[in-house]
């Protein structure tokens, strides 16, 4: 109990000092040690892609109101997100549907696939926790090699459909690679695929990039579905909110599979999202920071002798093949979280960019 209130104290204080601390300080706000009273020491993490800088001042602010709102359900809250995303995406109302975090879009899309039986198509490797359902919901995986830069191959993946394909699913940035489609040649493929099967687009990470969203697709092509997630870019993995953008009659298949939808999202996500769309400063903050030390991260990766992909998101993909050392094992003593082998084959592996402190003393771990 004690805990818990020292740990309320410290938002309440965190929340009266946003206005005066520097940007960089947000990543210093306490959590781990509150969450896990026993950890002596706040380990670094740098696993999940997670944004390093927390919450926006205005979400803080606004989760912080909030709070005293949660015994109401937010159905006029989730209308009022609604809107503001169909706005940011050019589609209406009707398109869009809520999710807690984008798993919960991705574990639906997968429900709603399985109903039809047959097949889908994914990359290997890409992002695939959510496909683990897959053969107890009866529809089977079917895996298309990464080309050797380390991107989706369109191509083979076209050439994998066949007439059980039911979706195709694509991770663009892709995780954990953090390279993009050309967009060109990712809308012919979208539009060459959409004749055979549902084209699933998760665009998490498309917000560390200048590209666009293929969102604008969705209202001329009913099997299109785009996934977004505030996890990201807004700093809000723990609220956990998502959404999914398609064709009005897809919207309401996919609700179809949900008892209550878009009320999986609670008061306090739903006024973070709120105000977090509106916080445009400190988007175009952490789209720089991350570019920054990023930038550092693959530069003293490559002093290391450390093969990088290039990323178009906020972590970065390396070869320990030529690495002497326990890399893991070095991130153990030096109380970091980094991840796993994604590919055997070359031993890569993906580091989360945090802030430059955390990312010198990642790079001062592995030397």
């Amino acid at each position: 109990m004690n805990n818990r209130r020292n740990w309320l104290k410290q938002v309440s204080l965190g929340a009266v000092g946003l206005g005066f601390c520097q940007f960089e300080a947000f990543a210093n706000v306490p959590t781990e040690k509150y969450i896990f009273p026993d950890v002596e020491k706040t380990p670094i993490l740098l696993r999940s892609n997670e944004n390093p800088y927390g919450p926006s001042p205005l979400a803080r602010a606004a989760m912080q109101k909030s709070i005293s709102s949660s015994n109401r359900y937010g159905w006029d809250l989730s209308d009022e997100l609604i809107s503001l995303i169909a706005k940011k995406n050019n589609v209406s109302n009707n398109n869009i549907l809520l999710g807690a975090g984008s798993t919960e879009i991705l574990d639906l899309v997968l429900q709603y696939t399985a109903l039809q039986k047959g097949n889908f198509v994914l990359a290997e490797t890409t992002f695939n926790y959510w496909t683990f359902p897959s053969d107890k919901l009866g529809i089977k995986k079917i895996t298309v090699p990464l080309t050797s830069d380390k991107k989706h191959d369109l191509a083979g993946m076209l050439k994998a459909i066949d007439s059980d394909t039911k979706m195709v699913y694509i991770c663009n940035p892709n995780n954990p690679t953090g390279t993009i489609c050309e967009r060109e040649q990712l809308v012919s493929f979208v539009k060459e695929a959409l004749k055979k099967a549902i084209v699933f687009v998760d665009e998490a990470y498309l917000d560390f990039t200048k590209e666009e969203s293929l969102s604008n697709l969705v209202l001329e092509n009913k099997n299109l579905i785009i996934t977004k997630t505030f996890s990201k870019m807004y700093g809000l993995a723990g609220a956990r909110i998502g959404y999914a953008v398609a064709a009005s009659s897809t919207i309401e298949e996919i609700s179809a599979l949900k008892s209550s939808p878009n009320l999986s999202v609670s008061v306090v996500s739903a006024v973070a999202a709120i105000a977090s769309l509106k916080d445009e400063k400190f988007i175009e903050q952490v789209h720089s920071l991350n570019e920054e030390v990023k930038k550092y991260t693959i530069d003293q990766l490559t002093k290391l002798n450390l093969t990088c992909i290039p990323s178009h998101a906020n972590f970065v993909y390396f070869s320990l093949e030529n690495y002497k050392k326990d890399y893991f094992k070095q991130l153990e003593n030096h109380n970091i979280q980094g991840t796993k082998i994604y590919e055997e084959s070359g031993k890569w592996t993906r580091i989360t960019i945090g802030t430059m402190k955390e990312m010198q003393q990642f790079i001062e771990a592995i030397k």
